[in-house]
């Protein structure tokens, strides 16, 4: 499954939200510097659909509005 993501770092609090059915919206805390914001948001969805992290890749990990291709 593959889908869009657009990414708020330094947030107050971390969630994600869904936007249509296949774009996504992530608040994270986390700030964007040192991969930190990119870490934080594989834990996030890794949790929200149920999957491992390693079942998670970004495809651009230096964008806001990062692809990201989920295996199930």
């Amino acid at each position: 499954m593959i889908i869009k993501v657009l990414v708020t770092p330094n947030s107050k609090k971390d969630e994600i939200e869904q936007l249509s059915d296949k774009e996504y919206k992530a608040s994270i805390k986390e700030k964007s510097e040192n991969n930190k914001a990119n870490i934080k948001l594989l834990k996030l969805l890794s949790r929200y659909f149920g999957v491992a992290q390693s079942d998670i890749k970004i495809k651009n990990p230096k964008s806001r509005k990062k692809i990201i291709e989920i295996k199930k």
